[in-house]
Parts: C-alpha cells; structure tokens; sequence
C-alpha cells in the first residue's frame, strides 16, 4: 500500500511538473482591431525573455494599422493578366530607366555579379518594381504594420516570425522603432520585411541603394541563384525569384523587365 501511495504521489508530482512545464497559451489573434490591445499585452508576456525591454517597449506603442488590413484583403492588380499587371506597374518606364542605371551604376552591378552571381536586369527590375527606384518608399510605422499582421488571423504565424525578427532588430539597434515603410512593414529601396533583413541583409542600411541591391542580390543568391543560367520561367534561377514574391503575374513580370534590361530587348 505504502508503495503503491508512493507511486501515486511521484505520478502526481510529475503530471504537475509537466503541466507547469507547458508554454502559456499563444496570444490570440482576431479580425478586427478590437483585440489589438489585450493581443499585445499577451504576446509581450509571451516574448519575454526572448525580446529585450527595448523591444517590448517598441511593440508595446504599435497601434492598429487599417490601412495596413485594407491592403492586405485588397490586392487586386495580383490578379490582373500579366499584360495588364505590367501596363498597370510601368514596365516600358522601368526598362528605361533601368538601362540607364545599368550604366551609370555599371561598377556596382559588376562587383554585385562578381560576388553572387546575379546579373543586373533582375535586380533593376526588382528595384524599380518595388520602389521606382528609390522614389516611393512608403510612409507607414514598419512595426504597426508587421505588429496587426501577427495580430490578424489570416496569416498570423507568418508575421509572428517577422514580428520576432522586427523587435530583435530593434533590441541591436539595427531598425529604429519609428522606420517607415509599406504596407506590410517592407523596407528599404527593395523593399525586405525584417526576417530577410536579419538573413540576408548583410548589416547595411537598405534605405541605400547600393546596400539595398547587394542585400536583394544575396537573397536570390541564397535561394539557389546560379551564375550564368537564365532566369526566364522554366529555366535554372526562375526558382530563385519566385521565392522573393508568391504572386505569379509579378514573378513574371520581374523575369521579362530584367530580360528586356540586360538584353536590350524592345
């Protein structure tokens, strides 16, 4: 009997200690901005430890962002024909002035394919599409952005890993708390939510151009980029960029501009 208590007692014991050992609850994500706030303080006890004070105190002045939420639900020109999504997007404009920045950036663009192997057109094409070239960046709070997305339920693990990344980011001093960018929190001339930043760019500032296209450059070429092989749908890269945007009208489109850049097509 006294063994069979004792057994009883060490079975408890353990059933205790493994549900205390059991992670809280993860915070949960809704459909409007009403839970934003009871969301913050839950994920704020969640990542602490992992996330230093000066990246909770970040997370904790994001505000809902429904600009950011209209956005997300409302990305028709996806959905346009490829003609019609290029037409919509200037791809004549950016061919233009893309050759031109292949040429007076043409020590840059060298030194960038000498290193990762990837070719100007693409990274033109990709930069032109993203920002037109450093001229629109986007004027949202990066975080807030980022910070509704984990929130929201429809892609929420999604940005729970950006949103980690983002407030690690800001924990090193490598993202200010108050960047400005689209409207999914992207950054920078080329446009990289804080996951891409943190893996591939390189610790420069992706407001500038040339840190910008070293860091897209080393994206593709970590995605399997291989020096020489095209990068047309069905050949070798085409892998590589489909892997910096899921949508195919724009993975499309980044692979005729880059060619019409590189190779001087009409």
């Amino acid at each position: 009997m006294q063994n069979f208590l004792r057994a009883r007692g060490l079975l408890g014991a353990a059933l205790l200690s493994a549900c205390i050992a059991q992670p809280a609850l993860a915070a949960q994500c809704g459909n409007s901005g009403g839970g934003f706030e009871n969301w913050k303080q839950e994920f704020a006890q969640e990542a602490r430890g992992r996330v230093g004070e000066r990246g909770i105190d970040a997370l904790m002045s994001t505000k809902y962002n429904t600009a950011t939420i209209s956005a997300d639900r409302g990305q028709k020109s996806f959905h346009l024909s490829l003609d019609a999504f290029m037409a919509k997007r200037g791809a004549n404009g950016i061919v233009a002035r893309g050759r031109q920045l292949k040429q007076t950036h043409a020590a840059l663009f060298n030194s960038i394919q000498s290193r990762f192997g990837v070719p100007p057109g693409p990274l033109l094409a990709i930069w032109g599409m993203e920002t037109g070239f450093g001229a629109v960046h986007g004027n949202q709070h990066a975080l807030s952005a980022v910070a509704t997305l984990a929130y929201d339920c429809r892609r929420s693990d999604y940005f729970t890993d950006q949103l980690y990344s983002a407030l690690h980011l800001i924990d090193r001093g490598a993202l200010s708390p108050s960047a400005r960018g689209s409207m999914h929190g992207e950054i920078g001339q080329t446009q990289f939510l804080p996951k891409n930043i943190q893996q591939y760019g390189m610790g420069g500032n992706l407001d500038n151009s040339a840190a910008a296209l070293m860091a897209t450059a080393n994206f593709l070429h970590a995605h399997g980029w291989r020096a020489g092989a095209g990068y047309q749908p069905g050949e070798a890269n085409f892998s590589a960029i489909q892997e910096w945007n899921a949508a195919s009208v724009y993975e499309q489109a980044i692979a005729i501009i880059g060619k019409r850049i590189d190779g001087g097509d009409n």
